[in-house]
Parts: C-alpha cells; sequence; structure tokens
C-alpha cells in the first residue's frame, strides 16, 4: 500500500471499531429502555450515520490516485447521492412504529459524532514516512 493511502486505510479501521463499540453500548442502553423498538433504532442509527461517514472516506480512498478534481466530483457526487437516498430512507420509515423514533435519532447522531471523530483521530495520529 502506498504512503499516501494510509490514514485514509486507518481512519476507516478505527471508525469501524468504534461504530461496533457504539452498537455494542447503544444496544445495551436502548435494548434496556426501550426494548425490541429500541434495538431496531439503534441497529438503524448506527447503520444510517455510520454508513453516512464511512462512505465519504471510501470514496476518497478509491480515488486517491486520481486528479484532485476527480476525487472533490466523486466526493461531491456521493454526498448528494447519500442525501437523496437519506430523505427517502427518513420519509419511508416515518410511517412505521416498530422502532423508537428518538432511539434512532440519538443513535444516528452519536453514530456520525463518533465515526468522525473516529477517522479523525486516525488520520492524525497515523505515522507515515516523510521526505523534505
Amino acid at each position: 500500500m502506498s504512503d499516501h493511502r494510509r490514514p485514509l486505510v486507518r481512519a476507516l479501521k478505527v471508525a469501524g471499531w468504534a461504530l461496533v463499540a457504539l452498537t455494542v453500548v447503544s444496544l445495551m442502553a436502548w435494548g434496556a429502555a426501550r426494548e425490541i423498538p429500541g434495538i431496531w433504532a439503534v441497529l438503524m442509527g448506527v447503520a444510517v450515520g455510520g454508513s453516512f461517514v464511512l462512505l465519504t472516506a471510501v470514496s476518497v480512498l478509491v480515488t486517491s490516485n486520481s486528479s484532485p478534481s476527480a476525487t472533490m466530483a466523486v466526493v461531491l457526487g456521493g454526498w448528494l447521492l447519500k442525501m437523496g437516498v437519506l430523505v427517502l430512507f427518513l420519509l419511508w420509515i416515518r410511517g412505521f412504529n416498530f422502532y423508537d423514533h428518538k432511539a434512532f435519532g440519538v443513535t444516528t447522531i452519536a453514530a456520525l459524532v463518533v465515526a468522525l471523530a473516529a477517522e479523525t483521530w486516525g488520520v492524525i495520529t497515523t505515522r507515515t514516512t516523510y521526505l523534505d
């Protein structure tokens, strides 16, 4: 693996494990508080929040050997696509009551924050070769 990709790969690994930890803790908390609807909400919230952040990092990693303008086009296009899918998903699940709405909102926001913080920490703590 080339050195310039190393921080992104590490960021994805760290964020993935952070999301696993968040999932376990959230399942215990919301499962105890809201039972099955809380469990469904946690699973959906981590999937929505985590995938939103992780897919951006994956798109940057996939386009890391292309031009900066191509990378930005892919990231922006991916972001617009994710926003469209998110809006459609939220409109679709709005009418269902098999999940706890509060647990879904809290877990989605927590997943976004945890994944972003973990990716940031993974990037800034990666050791890479620096030649002057």
